[in-house]
């Protein structure tokens, strides 16, 4: 019912949006008088600005300084990202259908690289890239009118345009149509990017940018709003039983298509590569392009811990595209019962006859070597996609395995839990992460 009032309610606030001039033109928006001036509201993800309330286009000045900054890419992995304002991704900048953008960037003097901004909103040549073209210790300025809405991508196009956006030049602005978007609980803002180091996933250090592994298009890493674990733990978003949550998401590449999914939710809304004209319903995973957006909406009816990932499965549970939405509440059994059996399954009963035939056995170890070689290849087959390739675990969602308390603490134990399971509740103790951080598991 819930995803159906919410549609409902979609559907006059479309009609609503129609009514005061959504599906305005180019020139009409063009015509739109410019009434006053402010300074833009920004924001860095997962946080996006307020919406708008005003009726009638302004003059927005924003501002962006463009930083080089070493910073964590993975848990003892640190890269040199090239950033506007100082994070990956970009500011968050929100205007309004047929204002007037006035924009300013700022490189600052430390930087050793010339940079410039496209913005998929504007309709130029360029997109503002040429206007901005910017020396370190030196400001840009140019305008243009939002004459179109929808959610755009922008990043640097300074050549080689695929090397600054790789190293974390992308952000998103939204053009919010003029009657606003269908009121929600909560906003946030996602970007997935990927990422092309030297050494390879895991390696520890500083890591240079690899042109020739951006060239072919093989990523060492493919991550959520600038690092692995970035929306995890106790940075993961969050949001309350009977909400509606809204995500404001976009691809900024400079390479790979996102299949966007959020494990234990249906989108109830979609506005696909974020035009606000036609929205679909009902969607499980949306496709977002390189350069791309989609706004999706969905509403919270079961509490629990729901996963945010890139459905292409190895970038989110081997190379990093992986976040979280908490939600607490008490468990509601008719939209979830949880596991409510746990039997022996037999196809064919007790009594099936089996056509036995003589078959290759089991390998078998016979020196200590083969049997390390053995159980390598048994962690590979099923508990690398979790637990990495080391076993290092993944910060606040999957427990380290390698250099682990719990299971170092009693041998006999941990041989019974690889081969029989565990059940009931395990208390990981924090240190863990300072050990990944430390190299030392």
């Amino acid at each position: 019912m819930g995803g159906n009032l919410h549609r409902a309610a979609l559907a006059m606030a479309m009609a609503a949006i129609s009514g005061a001039g959504f599906a305005a033109s180019r020139e009409e928006n063009l015509a739109d008088p410019i009434i006053g001036s402010e300074d833009a509201v920004l924001a860095d993800a997962p946080n996006v600005p307020p919406p708008i309330a005003r009726d009638h286009a302004t003059k927005v000045v924003v501002h962006i300084e463009v930083k080089e900054v070493q910073g964590r890419l993975a848990d003892g992995v640190s890269y040199t990202f090239w950033t506007f304002g100082g994070k990956v991704p970009g500011k968050f900048i929100r205007v309004r259908e047929g204002d007037l953008v006035e924009m300013h960037l700022d490189n600052h003097p430390d930087n050793k690289m010339p940079h410039n901004i496209d913005l998929h909103a504007v309709n130029g040549p360029g997109g503002g890239a040429a206007a901005s073209l910017t020396a370190p210790g030196h400001s840009s300025v140019f305008s243009f009118k939002a004459l179109n809405p929808g959610l755009f991508v922008y990043h640097c196009a300074t050549a080689p345009v695929a090397m600054h956006v790789a190293n974390g030049m992308y952000g998103m602005i939204l053009v919010e149509p003029k009657g606003g978007l269908p009121k929600v609980d909560r906003e946030y803002y996602v970007m997935q990017g990927d990422f092309y180091t030297k050494g390879a996933n895991g390696e520890q250090g500083e890591q240079p940018f690899s042109m020739a592994k951006a060239i072919d298009e093989k990523p060492d890493y493919v991550v959520f709003n600038g690092s692995v674990g970035s929306t995890v733990g106790d940075k993961a978003l969050s949001a309350n039983l009977g909400e509606t949550v809204r995500l404001f998401v976009g691809d900024g590449g400079p390479n790979l298509t996102s299949s966007f999914h959020v494990i234990g939710q249906i989108f109830d809304t979609v506005w696909a590569e974020g035009n606000m004209g036609s929205p679909t319903h009902d969607v499980q995973t949306t496709m977002i392009p390189a350069g791309g957006s989609a706004i999706v909406d969905f509403k919270i009816s079961a509490p629990g811990t729901f996963i945010i990932v890139d459905h292409s499965l190895t970038r989110a549970f081997n190379r990093g595209a992986l976040a979280q939405l908490k939600v607490p509440g008490d468990t509601q059994k008719l939209v979830y019962s949880g596991k409510t059996s746990d039997e022996v399954y037999q196809p064919e009963g007790p009594g099936a006859r089996v056509a036995e035939g003589p078959g290759a056995g089991a390998p078998t170890a016979k020196t200590k070597a083969q049997r390390i070689e053995l159980g390598a290849a048994v962690f590979a087959n099923n508990c690398q996609a979790c637990h990495q390739a080391t076993g290092q675990g993944l910060p606040d969602a999957f427990p380290p395995l390698a250099k682990s308390d719990f299971l170092n603490a009693d041998k006999a134990r941990a041989i019974k839990t690889v081969i029989g399971g565990l059940e009931g509740k395990v208390t990981v103790l924090p240190s863990w992460r300072v050990s990944l951080r430390s190299g030392i598991a």
